[in-house]
């Protein structure tokens, strides 16, 4: 290891603890700042844009945007709120389950911040401890966005991956069972993590101070809602029919191939046909709906997702830079290791993942490693769901949100930082996750590489 290498490493280091530390957009700006130095200080050939992907990002973001706008989100959200409230005693099985499948058809783990409070006080109102369903629906959230057809990450694998014949089909048929799969068995774990309410401290203590009600049997009548706006559940069908229409294109190719006349016929690649059919989704819910244009780029999931397109953009590009720069070095550290245990990429995978803070970015930055490495293809989409480690260090959006609205104070950072609610369920759907994930790969895609 040189000086050289190890001073760039510093770079890459220090512009993610800024990032870090601005949060939001400031992730991929100080990304931005340290790409900059590399380039500028240490004369290094700055890397690739990652074009395909931030093309994918954001049509399904104005996609989902247009839904958000015409009412769809309001109405998925009450749909689900309907299920769980349905199962109660079953909450903790039930809100994984329905965490996971939004976050599946919408591409986006930030449909869970509204569900949480639904959780909690399902889980409060039946008398089970609210960090069991909580922490886990948190979770499933995030490892849906491995296994959803639209979703950032799942984009940046396409476009890698596109060269090795291998696409949106392996994907699907290798991360949705094995992330549902861990999903389930962090769930039956959940059911028996903690105390009960009646004999955790920290719950009496609150309750005996007040700050927090003690459960109570919801009355016949049902709550008065406001009325959903007329185009909210023909936005919802119009989102998840572009949705189908994603899969249908990936499982077959022959419906993005192109017949031609005066040209030779030719496949439309997976990455360009989301993108077309998004971006004519979203045409069609604003026109059906009559839902105000100007309002989607003001909503909270277009915020967020441009939020998302400049991490992506500034980390990514960063991340690639430094691994294009020093690529004979970190493979050569690395190949014994990949040959000898190539799950052990997965590792890597998840370290990275802490400090980037992104799926899509990880991906991005090391998946093209593990390729280099010799790693069959089939292999690292069976390591895919290790990009979901940042739960590890808990200050994420949602797990702060998930903290926030459980005021029985089950959910919570314990003294030591990382012994948090969130530690279990994630290293069991992370871990299960690619084991799983592994053990379909090498069952059915041995000869993919």
């Amino acid at each position: 290891m040189t000086a050289k290498l190890i001073l760039e490493f510093a770079v890459l280091l220090g512009a993610l603890l800024m990032g870090a530390r601005a949060g939001g957009v400031g992730l991929g700006l100080w990304g931005a700042v340290g790409l900059l130095v590399l380039v500028v200080g240490f004369r290094v050939q700055h890397g690739a844009i990652p074009g395909e992907v931030l093309i994918i990002v954001l049509t399904v973001i104005v996609a989902a945007s247009a839904m958000e706008v015409a009412g769809g989100v309001d109405f998925l959200v009450r749909l689900a709120e309907r299920i769980i409230r349905k199962n109660p005693k079953q909450v903790t099985i039930v809100a994984p389950l329905v965490t996971y499948g939004f976050t599946f058809a919408s591409g986006t783990g930030h449909i869970v911040y509204p569900l949480l409070p639904v959780i909690y006080e399902v889980a409060h109102e039946a008398g089970i401890r609210p960090e069991r369903p909580m922490a886990i629906a948190t979770i499933a959230s995030q490892q849906a966005i491995t296994a959803s057809p639209v979703s950032a990450a799942t984009a940046a694998m396409i476009g890698l991956l596109a060269a090795h014949h291998v696409g949106l089909v392996q994907i699907l048929l290798i991360c949705v069972p094995s992330t549902l799969l861990a999903v389930v068995i962090a769930a039956l774990v959940q059911l028996r993590v903690g105390k009960e309410l009646k004999d955790d401290p920290e719950y009496q203590r609150r309750l005996k101070a007040g700050e927090v009600e003690p459960p109570r049997q919801r009355e016949g009548a049902a709550v008065t809602l406001p009325a959903l706006k007329s185009g909210a559940k023909a936005s919802a069908f119009i989102f998840f029919a572009g949705v189908a229409m994603v899969v249908l294109a990936g499982l077959f190719p022959a419906l993005r191939t192109v017949p031609g006349q005066a040209v030779e016929p030719f496949e439309v690649a997976m990455p360009f046909a989301i993108a077309m059919i998004m971006l004519a989704v979203a045409a069609i819910i604003l026109t059906v709906t009559h839902a105000p244009v100007a309002e989607v780029v003001r909503c909270k999931t277009c915020q967020s997702g441009i939020t998302a397109l400049v991490g992506i953009l500034g980390l990514a590009w960063l991340g690639d830079t430094f691994i294009g720069a020093n690529q004979d070095a970190i493979i050569g550290g690395l190949s014994n290791m990949a040959k000898a245990a190539p799950w052990t990429f997965a590792i890597g995978l998840f370290i990275a993942s802490m400090l980037l803070y992104s799926q899509a970015a990880t991906a991005k930055a090391l998946m093209p490693l593990g390729l280099s490495l010799g790693i069959p293809a089939a292999s690292l989409i069976g390591m895919f769901p290790a990009v979901n480690g940042y739960f590890f260090i808990p200050n994420y959006g949602t797990l702060i949100a998930a903290m926030q609205f459980d005021r029985s104070g089950t959910t919570r950072i314990g003294k030591y930082l990382l012994n948090h609610s969130f530690m279990l369920p994630g290293l069991i759907t992370t871990v299960g996750g690619v084991g799983i994930g592994l053990l379909i790969a090498k069952l059915f895609f041995h000869q993919a590489n």
